[in-house]
């Protein structure tokens, strides 16, 4: 619902594409996720003779949500005026993403130890906080009466645990009343017509397709931002397993990683834009008493209901200023998480990777601003073309430049500065190409030798990381 909410609402995609084609292949995705995941739970419980075995949760990765939306469909869609293009961009992406978590599905544990989690969970937690959380915050109080009473409810179910009337979950809670007020004026001041101007239900089958293959170079520079997600999603697949081992329930970690990757490939050769992951919260599940069955109603409820046009109602009955609570909560919960599951001296490299990601936002405002205005970033002089044009720098290629960043910092604090001079030589190869720190609109790559190559840009901070690699690479020799 969400994601057919941003793409319809804030980026301009045609409802018949967004309900027709991307939301059915995400939502067979994480059908047959769920659908895997019913089955390993059945098999444990035929091995242990157990008949409390609680399935793993699965759905569609939030954070990446985000990323694709903001990082990749909505940019090509404004670069370009295709929607259809944004589309193959994003398959392309999302396939990406399935194919590379298929291979770090053997490499797991090894991922693991290797990437410091204040890294990973810092570049989320950046977008979590600045993405998932300031900009529904606008929404928000565009529409303050429903919008501020919908997050009040929310906070006060889920983090002040006061009980909602008759049981009812806090999340449902608050969107009930958001909607309410937000129909409740419009029906009173006669604007109540407008609630039906997306779609009505249509079947909506997902079926494999080659349209992607058209948009492989137009993708190419999305991919630094895509990918990452791939690992932080083997990593969280991987501490997943662990959690619900130790509730009870012993998943292998292939198992459960290999899924969610199979999952995504499928869903983005079926027209899906998003990647699949299993969720936190098995302990949570199980206390509730969830079991084997949980998963298999959740697949066919998401699947069946996507294929069958029921969100395109959701879409267009429920408000954002009554789904942007849940945005907000999603946003503080994750960026909580961020420094709580660190150890307390990386604090300082969880803080540090939200720094690109400030940038990108602030490239997303600035571009909805210059559009309103019939501007474009060619029409800006002097100083403020200059703050532009390192917005764009920095901006660009965020999550991986959040990473690093946040692995370097973590590698000093450890004072293992040798880490810390490999870190910063990634980072030096990765600016040479523009994996991160790209000059160009979109973030497009490049080879360092090509003609067309903004050498003059790059080379100086490509440069700039490699002597800070090689200062680092000293002080280890120093230290020893």
């Amino acid at each position: 619902m969400i994601l057919s909410s941003l793409l319809i609402g804030v980026f301009g995609f045609p409802a018949d594409l967004v309900l027709g084609r991307m939301v059915p292949g995400t939502a067979l995705g994480v059908l047959i996720g769920d659908l895997t995941y019913t089955w390993l739970a059945v098999r444990l419980m035929r091995r242990t003779g157990r008949a409390d075995v609680t399935a793993m949760p699965f759905g569609i990765d939030t954070p990446t949500m985000f990323a694709m939306v903001f990082g990749v469909l909505g940019p090509v869609k404004v670069a370009t005026g295709d929607a259809t293009l944004a589309w193959k961009v994003g398959m392309v992406a999302t396939l990406a993403i399935g194919i590379a978590k298929t291979a770090l599905a053997f490499a797991g544990d090894w991922t693991r130890r290797v990437v410091p989690r204040a890294a990973l969970l810092g570049s989320i937690a950046g977008v979590a906080i600045l993405l998932i959380a300031f900009l529904p915050s606008l929404k928000i109080l565009r529409e303050p009466l429903a919008g501020l009473l919908a997050l009040g409810v929310l906070l006060l179910a889920l983090v002040g645990r006061v009980r909602m009337p008759f049981g009812i979950p806090g999340a449902f809670a608050a969107v009930l009343v958001g909607t309410v007020v937000h129909w409740g004026g419009a029906w009173l001041s006669g604007g109540g017509a407008r609630a039906f101007a997306i779609g009505t239900p249509v079947m909506a089958v997902p079926w494999p397709t080659l349209a992607w293959l058209d948009a492989l170079d137009t993708a190419l520079p999305y991919l630094a931002i895509a990918l990452p997600f791939a690992l932080v999603t083997t990593i969280g697949g991987i501490d997943n397993t662990e959690s619900a081992a130790a509730a009870g329930d012993e998943y292998r970690a292939r198992d459960v990683l290999m899924t969610e990757a199979l999952a995504t490939v499928v869903a983005a050769l079926c027209g899906g834009v998003v990647q699949n992951t299993p969720y936190i919260g098995h302990p949570a599940y199980k206390a509730m008493g969830a079991r084997a069955g949980y998963t298999l109603i959740t697949g066919l409820v998401i699947g069946v209901g996507a294929a069958v046009g029921v969100l395109s109602i959701l879409v267009t009955l429920l408000p954002e200023a009554a789904v942007a609570p849940i945005l907000v909560f999603i946003g503080l919960e994750i960026t909580a998480q961020a420094f709580l599951a660190s150890p307390p001296r990386h604090g300082a490299a969880v803080a540090l990777a939200f720094v690109p990601v400030a940038a990108a936002v602030v490239l997303i405002e600035i571009g909805g601003v210059l559009a309103g205005l019939g501007k474009s970033a060619a029409d800006l002089r002097g100083d403020v073309a200059l703050t532009y044009r390192t917005l764009l720098v920095l901006g660009n290629g965020f999550i991986l430049t959040a990473v690093l960043w946040g692995w370097a910092m973590v590698t000093l604090i450890d004072r293992r500065f040798l880490v810390t001079a490999a870190v910063l030589a990634v980072a030096s190869l990765a600016t040479l190409v523009g994996l991160v720190h790209s000059p160009l609109p979109g973030g497009a790559l490049f080879w360092p030798w090509a003609e067309t190559a903004p050498r003059g840009l790059v080379l100086p901070l490509a440069g700039a990381y490699g002597a800070l690699a090689a200062l680092c690479a000293a002080a280890s020799l120093q230290r020893r």
